[in-house]
Protein backbone atom coordinates (compact mmCIF):
# COMPACT_ATOMS: atom_id res chain seq x y z
CA UNK A 1 0.00 0.00 0.00
CA UNK A 2 1.26 3.55 -1.05
CA UNK A 3 2.28 5.56 1.78
CA UNK A 4 -0.08 8.49 0.56
CA UNK A 5 -3.07 6.47 -1.52
CA UNK A 6 -4.70 8.91 -3.70
CA UNK A 7 -7.84 8.49 -3.68
CA UNK A 8 -8.90 8.47 -7.33
CA UNK A 9 -6.76 5.64 -7.91
CA UNK A 10 -8.59 3.99 -5.25
CA UNK A 11 -11.83 4.49 -6.51
CA UNK A 12 -10.47 3.17 -9.73
CA UNK A 13 -9.53 -0.27 -7.98
CA UNK A 14 -13.00 0.31 -6.84
CA UNK A 15 -14.47 0.27 -10.12
CA UNK A 16 -18.16 1.49 -9.88
CA UNK A 17 -18.41 1.34 -13.48
CA UNK A 18 -19.00 -2.24 -12.89
CA UNK A 19 -21.89 -1.74 -9.87
CA UNK A 20 -24.99 -2.60 -10.66
CA UNK A 21 -25.83 0.49 -8.62
CA UNK A 22 -25.32 4.26 -11.08
CA UNK A 23 -23.66 6.45 -8.94
CA UNK A 24 -26.18 9.20 -10.01
CA UNK A 25 -29.10 7.39 -8.26
CA UNK A 26 -27.31 8.02 -5.34
CA UNK A 27 -27.40 11.51 -2.50
CA UNK A 28 -24.37 13.70 -3.41
CA UNK A 29 -22.97 13.13 -0.09
CA UNK A 30 -22.99 9.37 -0.42
CA UNK A 31 -19.89 8.03 0.49
CA UNK A 32 -18.11 4.26 0.28
CA UNK A 33 -16.94 3.09 4.66
CA UNK A 34 -15.61 -0.06 5.37
CA UNK A 35 -14.44 -3.04 4.47
CA UNK A 36 -14.61 -2.09 0.03
CA UNK A 37 -12.42 0.61 0.85
CA UNK A 38 -10.02 -1.44 3.35
CA UNK A 39 -9.47 -3.71 0.96
CA UNK A 40 -9.29 -1.41 -2.12
CA UNK A 41 -6.06 -0.01 -0.01
CA UNK A 42 -5.02 -3.44 0.10
CA UNK A 43 -5.58 -4.00 -3.31
CA UNK A 44 -7.77 -7.55 -2.45
CA UNK A 45 -10.73 -6.28 -3.43
CA UNK A 46 -12.73 -9.31 -4.34
CA UNK A 47 -14.48 -9.57 -8.28
CA UNK A 48 -18.09 -8.36 -6.30
CA UNK A 49 -17.06 -6.53 -3.01
CA UNK A 50 -19.13 -5.97 -0.31
CA UNK A 51 -20.35 -1.72 -0.98
CA UNK A 52 -21.27 -0.30 2.56
CA UNK A 53 -22.50 3.26 1.83
CA UNK A 54 -23.69 6.15 4.14
CA UNK A 55 -26.18 8.52 2.92
CA UNK A 56 -27.23 11.72 5.73
CA UNK A 57 -30.48 10.70 6.01
CA UNK A 58 -33.38 8.13 4.20
CA UNK A 59 -31.56 5.33 3.72
CA UNK A 60 -34.45 2.83 4.41
CA UNK A 61 -36.25 5.09 1.55
CA UNK A 62 -33.73 5.05 -0.70
CA UNK A 63 -32.69 1.05 -0.45
CA UNK A 64 -37.23 0.41 -1.79
CA UNK A 65 -36.59 3.25 -4.50
CA UNK A 66 -33.82 1.48 -5.47
CA UNK A 67 -34.92 -1.55 -5.52
CA UNK A 68 -38.05 -0.99 -7.30
CA UNK A 69 -35.64 1.19 -9.98
CA UNK A 70 -33.30 -1.82 -10.68
CA UNK A 71 -34.97 -4.67 -9.76
CA UNK A 72 -33.49 -5.48 -7.07
CA UNK A 73 -34.49 -6.05 -3.45
CA UNK A 74 -34.77 -4.33 -0.22
CA UNK A 75 -34.22 -6.18 3.06
CA UNK A 76 -34.82 -4.23 6.22
CA UNK A 77 -31.51 -4.52 8.53
CA UNK A 78 -32.38 -1.86 11.20
CA UNK A 79 -35.40 -0.01 10.89
CA UNK A 80 -34.71 1.84 14.06
CA UNK A 81 -31.76 2.98 12.91
CA UNK A 82 -32.39 3.56 9.19
CA UNK A 83 -30.42 0.41 7.48
CA UNK A 84 -30.98 -1.61 4.77
CA UNK A 85 -29.48 -3.77 2.07
CA UNK A 86 -30.14 -3.79 -1.61
CA UNK A 87 -29.59 -7.13 -3.14
CA UNK A 88 -28.98 -6.94 -7.11
CA UNK A 89 -28.12 -10.34 -8.58
CA UNK A 90 -24.88 -11.57 -7.05
CA UNK A 91 -24.26 -7.93 -5.25
CA UNK A 92 -24.98 -6.74 -2.20
CA UNK A 93 -25.15 -3.04 -1.27
CA UNK A 94 -25.72 -2.11 2.61
CA UNK A 95 -26.68 1.60 3.20
CA UNK A 96 -26.82 3.43 6.05
CA UNK A 97 -28.19 6.59 7.19
CA UNK A 98 -25.05 8.53 8.63
CA UNK A 99 -24.59 8.35 13.09
CA UNK A 100 -24.29 12.11 13.64
CA UNK A 101 -24.25 15.10 12.01
CA UNK A 102 -20.90 14.54 9.59
CA UNK A 103 -19.21 11.89 7.66
CA UNK A 104 -16.01 12.42 10.56
CA UNK A 105 -18.90 11.73 13.08
CA UNK A 106 -20.19 8.39 12.08
CA UNK A 107 -16.34 7.57 11.21
CA UNK A 108 -15.58 8.05 14.92
CA UNK A 109 -18.22 5.45 16.37
CA UNK A 110 -16.86 2.69 14.27
CA UNK A 111 -15.08 -0.29 15.22
CA UNK A 112 -11.46 -0.29 14.33
CA UNK A 113 -9.27 2.63 12.41
CA UNK A 114 -8.98 0.38 9.88
CA UNK A 115 -12.60 0.00 8.82
CA UNK A 116 -13.08 3.99 9.92
CA UNK A 117 -11.89 5.44 6.00
CA UNK A 118 -14.50 6.76 4.07
CA UNK A 119 -14.44 7.59 0.29
CA UNK A 120 -17.13 10.16 -1.30
CA UNK A 121 -18.47 8.86 -3.96
CA UNK A 122 -19.52 12.08 -5.92
CA UNK A 123 -15.94 14.36 -4.58
CA UNK A 124 -13.41 11.34 -4.39
CA UNK A 125 -10.49 14.11 -4.19
CA UNK A 126 -9.72 12.43 -0.66
CA UNK A 127 -10.11 10.01 1.37
CA UNK A 128 -11.65 10.69 5.02
CA UNK A 129 -9.15 9.09 7.41
CA UNK A 130 -10.10 10.87 11.09
CA UNK A 131 -9.05 8.11 13.63
CA UNK A 132 -5.72 7.29 11.98
CA UNK A 133 -6.96 3.91 9.54
CA UNK A 134 -4.00 4.71 7.01
CA UNK A 135 -1.34 4.37 8.90
CA UNK A 136 -2.77 1.02 10.75
CA UNK A 137 -2.92 -0.12 7.24
CA UNK A 138 0.38 0.91 6.94
CA UNK A 139 1.45 -0.70 9.35
CA UNK A 140 -0.95 -3.90 9.59
CA UNK A 141 -2.15 -2.93 12.75
CA UNK A 142 -5.84 -3.88 14.70
CA UNK A 143 -6.46 -1.16 16.30
CA UNK A 144 -9.82 -0.31 18.15
CA UNK A 145 -11.01 3.41 17.60
CA UNK A 146 -12.08 3.54 21.25
CA UNK A 147 -13.28 1.19 23.97
CA UNK A 148 -16.89 2.14 24.21
CA UNK A 149 -17.09 1.25 20.38
CA UNK A 150 -16.39 -2.43 21.39
CA UNK A 151 -19.30 -2.75 24.03
CA UNK A 152 -21.63 -0.60 21.93
CA UNK A 153 -21.67 -3.83 19.68
CA UNK A 154 -20.07 -7.08 21.50
CA UNK A 155 -19.80 -8.82 18.33
CA UNK A 156 -16.84 -6.02 17.54
CA UNK A 157 -14.38 -8.31 19.64
CA UNK A 158 -14.75 -10.86 17.91
CA UNK A 159 -14.95 -9.25 14.50
CA UNK A 160 -11.98 -7.87 14.81
CA UNK A 161 -10.03 -11.25 15.37
CA UNK A 162 -11.78 -12.35 11.88
CA UNK A 163 -10.30 -9.72 10.09
CA UNK A 164 -6.84 -11.33 12.15
CA UNK A 165 -7.79 -14.33 10.07
CA UNK A 166 -8.06 -12.51 7.03
CA UNK A 167 -5.45 -10.12 7.05
CA UNK A 168 -2.09 -9.97 8.29
CA UNK A 169 -1.84 -8.06 11.26
CA UNK A 170 -1.02 -7.40 15.05
CA UNK A 171 -3.38 -6.89 17.69
CA UNK A 172 -2.91 -3.76 19.54
CA UNK A 173 -1.82 -4.35 23.15
CA UNK A 174 -4.29 -1.75 24.21
CA UNK A 175 -7.22 -3.08 21.81
CA UNK A 176 -6.58 -6.25 23.39
CA UNK A 177 -6.87 -5.23 26.84
CA UNK A 178 -10.08 -3.80 26.11
CA UNK A 179 -11.44 -7.47 24.22
CA UNK A 180 -10.02 -9.22 27.32
CA UNK A 181 -12.19 -6.66 29.72
CA UNK A 182 -15.30 -6.80 28.33
CA UNK A 183 -15.08 -10.47 26.91
CA UNK A 184 -17.99 -11.36 28.66
CA UNK A 185 -20.01 -8.49 27.10
CA UNK A 186 -20.42 -10.70 24.14
CA UNK A 187 -23.20 -12.98 25.12
CA UNK A 188 -25.08 -10.01 24.24
CA UNK A 189 -24.77 -10.67 20.71
CA UNK A 190 -26.49 -12.25 18.83
CA UNK A 191 -26.13 -15.86 18.54
CA UNK A 192 -26.32 -16.63 15.09
CA UNK A 193 -23.91 -12.92 14.23
CA UNK A 194 -21.02 -14.76 16.37
CA UNK A 195 -21.33 -18.38 14.84
CA UNK A 196 -21.14 -16.66 11.36
CA UNK A 197 -18.34 -14.66 12.38
CA UNK A 198 -16.67 -18.01 13.82
CA UNK A 199 -16.94 -19.65 11.03
CA UNK A 200 -15.64 -17.04 9.13
CA UNK A 201 -12.38 -16.42 11.45
CA UNK A 202 -11.48 -20.64 10.96
CA UNK A 203 -11.87 -20.71 7.58
CA UNK A 204 -9.33 -17.97 7.35
CA UNK A 205 -5.87 -17.97 5.27
CA UNK A 206 -4.66 -16.81 8.88
CA UNK A 207 -6.94 -18.17 11.43
CA UNK A 208 -3.70 -19.97 13.38
CA UNK A 209 -2.90 -17.17 14.42
CA UNK A 210 -5.60 -15.16 14.93
CA UNK A 211 -7.43 -18.91 17.12
CA UNK A 212 -4.02 -18.00 19.34
CA UNK A 213 -5.12 -14.38 20.30
CA UNK A 214 -8.79 -16.35 20.60
CA UNK A 215 -7.97 -18.74 22.99
CA UNK A 216 -5.65 -16.29 25.10
CA UNK A 217 -8.21 -13.94 25.40
CA UNK A 218 -10.88 -16.33 25.90
CA UNK A 219 -13.82 -14.50 24.01
CA UNK A 220 -15.86 -17.64 22.74
CA UNK A 221 -15.21 -19.43 26.96
CA UNK A 222 -18.76 -19.59 27.32
CA UNK A 223 -19.45 -22.08 24.25
CA UNK A 224 -15.68 -23.36 24.46
CA UNK A 225 -15.27 -26.88 23.75
CA UNK A 226 -11.68 -26.90 25.16
CA UNK A 227 -9.86 -29.02 22.79
CA UNK A 228 -6.25 -28.73 21.03
CA UNK A 229 -6.50 -26.59 17.61
CA UNK A 230 -5.28 -28.30 14.99
CA UNK A 231 -3.14 -26.00 12.16
CA UNK A 232 -2.36 -25.65 9.01
CA UNK A 233 1.27 -28.24 9.29
CA UNK A 234 -1.45 -30.60 10.30
CA UNK A 235 -3.29 -30.36 6.87
CA UNK A 236 0.10 -30.53 5.14
CA UNK A 237 -0.38 -33.08 2.84
CA UNK A 238 -4.08 -32.75 2.42
CA UNK A 239 -4.74 -30.59 -1.41
CA UNK A 240 -6.17 -27.29 -1.09
CA UNK A 241 -9.93 -28.15 -1.77
CA UNK A 242 -9.35 -31.05 1.23
CA UNK A 243 -7.99 -27.97 3.60
CA UNK A 244 -11.10 -25.75 2.21
CA UNK A 245 -13.32 -28.17 3.84
CA UNK A 246 -11.41 -29.76 6.60
CA UNK A 247 -9.20 -27.38 8.67
CA UNK A 248 -12.11 -25.05 9.53
CA UNK A 249 -14.35 -28.34 10.27
CA UNK A 250 -11.52 -29.34 12.77
CA UNK A 251 -11.15 -26.21 14.23
CA UNK A 252 -14.44 -25.53 14.56
CA UNK A 253 -15.13 -29.34 16.20
CA UNK A 254 -12.42 -28.46 19.15
CA UNK A 255 -13.08 -24.94 19.35
CA UNK A 256 -16.94 -25.06 20.48
CA UNK A 257 -18.63 -27.83 21.99
CA UNK A 258 -21.67 -29.43 20.56
CA UNK A 259 -23.96 -27.66 23.58
CA UNK A 260 -22.25 -24.67 22.66
CA UNK A 261 -23.50 -24.70 18.72
CA UNK A 262 -26.41 -25.56 20.12
CA UNK A 263 -26.63 -22.30 22.16
CA UNK A 264 -25.17 -20.50 18.71
CA UNK A 265 -28.05 -21.64 16.61
CA UNK A 266 -26.05 -24.13 14.45
CA UNK A 267 -27.77 -25.58 11.64
CA UNK A 268 -28.52 -29.20 12.28
CA UNK A 269 -26.21 -30.41 9.83
CA UNK A 270 -23.42 -28.53 10.78
CA UNK A 271 -24.08 -29.76 14.86
CA UNK A 272 -23.92 -33.75 12.83
CA UNK A 273 -21.09 -32.93 11.09
CA UNK A 274 -19.16 -31.37 14.32
CA UNK A 275 -20.56 -34.23 16.58
CA UNK A 276 -19.69 -37.21 14.56
CA UNK A 277 -16.15 -35.51 14.05
CA UNK A 278 -15.60 -35.17 17.90
CA UNK A 279 -16.40 -38.92 18.35
CA UNK A 280 -14.53 -40.98 16.23
CA UNK A 281 -11.85 -38.34 17.56
CA UNK A 282 -12.37 -39.33 20.79
CA UNK A 283 -13.13 -43.18 19.95
CA UNK A 284 -9.62 -43.91 17.42
CA UNK A 285 -7.14 -45.99 18.70
CA UNK A 286 -3.60 -45.09 18.37
CA UNK A 287 -3.76 -47.95 15.41
CA UNK A 288 -7.07 -47.85 13.69
CA UNK A 289 -6.54 -51.36 12.47
CA UNK A 290 -7.27 -52.28 15.90
CA UNK A 291 -11.31 -51.09 15.28
CA UNK A 292 -13.33 -54.04 14.92
CA UNK A 293 -14.58 -54.35 11.18
CA UNK A 294 -18.00 -53.06 12.21
CA UNK A 295 -16.83 -49.91 14.03
CA UNK A 296 -14.52 -49.33 10.93
CA UNK A 297 -17.24 -49.50 8.35
CA UNK A 298 -19.27 -46.98 10.45
CA UNK A 299 -16.48 -44.76 10.61
CA UNK A 300 -16.54 -44.32 7.19
CA UNK A 301 -20.15 -44.04 7.07
CA UNK A 302 -20.32 -40.82 9.59
CA UNK A 303 -17.27 -39.61 7.41
CA UNK A 304 -17.69 -40.32 4.28
CA UNK A 305 -17.08 -36.40 3.32
CA UNK A 306 -15.07 -35.50 6.34
CA UNK A 307 -12.44 -37.97 6.78
CA UNK A 308 -9.88 -35.63 5.82
CA UNK A 309 -10.85 -33.99 9.14
CA UNK A 310 -9.83 -36.83 10.97
CA UNK A 311 -6.80 -37.25 9.34
CA UNK A 312 -5.58 -34.24 10.71
CA UNK A 313 -4.93 -36.59 13.76
CA UNK A 314 -3.02 -39.39 12.42
CA UNK A 315 0.62 -39.62 12.44
CA UNK A 316 2.23 -38.58 8.56
CA UNK A 317 2.44 -41.81 7.10
CA UNK A 318 -0.46 -43.00 8.02
CA UNK A 319 -2.25 -40.05 7.17
CA UNK A 320 -1.24 -40.09 3.72
CA UNK A 321 -2.12 -43.93 3.17
CA UNK A 322 -5.37 -42.94 4.24
CA UNK A 323 -5.60 -39.79 2.01
CA UNK A 324 -4.87 -41.86 -0.89
CA UNK A 325 -7.07 -44.49 -0.28
CA UNK A 326 -10.38 -41.76 0.67
CA UNK A 327 -8.99 -40.05 -2.89
CA UNK A 328 -9.81 -43.51 -4.30
CA UNK A 329 -14.05 -42.93 -5.10
CA UNK A 330 -13.86 -46.88 -5.46
CA UNK A 331 -12.03 -47.78 -2.15
CA UNK A 332 -14.82 -50.05 -0.82
CA UNK A 333 -13.82 -49.61 2.59
CA UNK A 334 -13.32 -46.04 2.76
CA UNK A 335 -16.52 -45.57 0.56
CA UNK A 336 -18.62 -48.00 1.63
CA UNK A 337 -21.41 -49.06 -0.19
CA UNK A 338 -24.01 -52.02 -0.48
CA UNK A 339 -23.79 -53.66 -3.50
CA UNK A 340 -27.55 -53.77 -4.01
CA UNK A 341 -30.36 -52.16 -2.53
CA UNK A 342 -33.19 -52.92 -0.34
CA UNK A 343 -35.95 -53.07 -2.63
CA UNK A 344 -33.86 -55.79 -4.60
CA UNK A 345 -33.24 -58.06 -1.74
CA UNK A 346 -37.32 -57.45 -1.04
CA UNK A 347 -38.53 -58.73 -4.05
CA UNK A 348 -35.62 -61.19 -4.45
CA UNK A 349 -36.19 -62.90 -0.80
CA UNK A 350 -39.89 -61.80 -0.37
CA UNK A 351 -39.06 -59.58 2.56
CA UNK A 352 -40.94 -57.37 4.50
CA UNK A 353 -39.82 -53.72 5.13
CA UNK A 354 -38.47 -53.60 8.63
CA UNK A 355 -34.96 -53.16 10.30
CA UNK A 356 -33.67 -56.59 9.42
CA UNK A 357 -33.19 -55.12 5.96
CA UNK A 358 -31.50 -52.35 7.42
CA UNK A 359 -29.26 -55.03 9.77
CA UNK A 360 -28.61 -57.34 6.35
CA UNK A 361 -27.71 -54.36 4.24
CA UNK A 362 -25.07 -53.38 6.85
CA UNK A 363 -23.74 -56.62 6.66
CA UNK A 364 -23.55 -56.78 2.95
CA UNK A 365 -21.69 -53.55 3.04
CA UNK A 366 -19.39 -54.81 6.09
CA UNK A 367 -18.30 -57.60 3.37
CA UNK A 368 -18.04 -55.78 0.39
CA UNK A 369 -15.89 -52.98 2.52
CA UNK A 370 -13.25 -55.89 3.10
CA UNK A 371 -13.14 -57.53 0.57
CA UNK A 372 -15.30 -60.96 1.00
CA UNK A 373 -17.53 -60.39 -2.01
CA UNK A 374 -17.83 -58.68 -5.23
CA UNK A 375 -21.02 -57.59 -7.19
CA UNK A 376 -24.66 -58.12 -7.17
CA UNK A 377 -24.55 -62.35 -7.54
CA UNK A 378 -21.81 -62.68 -4.73
CA UNK A 379 -24.31 -60.15 -2.62
CA UNK A 380 -27.29 -61.96 -3.20
CA UNK A 381 -25.63 -65.55 -2.16
CA UNK A 382 -24.29 -64.05 0.91
CA UNK A 383 -27.88 -62.41 1.64
CA UNK A 384 -29.33 -65.94 0.89
CA UNK A 385 -26.74 -67.06 3.84
CA UNK A 386 -27.28 -64.58 6.17
CA UNK A 387 -31.43 -64.78 5.68
CA UNK A 388 -31.02 -68.54 6.71
CA UNK A 389 -29.33 -67.59 9.35
CA UNK A 390 -31.05 -64.60 10.54
CA UNK A 391 -34.52 -65.78 9.40
CA UNK A 392 -36.33 -65.04 13.47
CA UNK A 393 -35.07 -61.15 12.69
CA UNK A 394 -37.31 -60.56 9.35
Amino acid sequence: MPSEPAADSILERLAPQRWPLPLDRLPKETALVGGAVRDALLDRLKPQPDLDLVVPSGALALTRSLAKGLGGRCVVLDEERDMARLVLGEWTVDIARRDGPTLEADLERRDYRLNAIALPLHRPEQLIDPTGGLEDLQQRRLTAVRESNLTDDPLRLLRGLRLMAEIPLTLDSITADWMERHRQQLVRAAPERILAELQKLVAGPLADQALVQLTRLKLVEPWSAGQPLPTAHHAAQLTADERERALPLARLTALISDQGLEQLKASRALRQRCRRLRQWQHQLPPDPATLAEAQRVQLHLDLDRDLPALALQLDPTRQSSWLQRWRDPKDPLFHPATPVDGSTLQREFNLAPGPGIGALLMHLRQERAFGRLIGRDDALEEAHRWIKRNRDAL
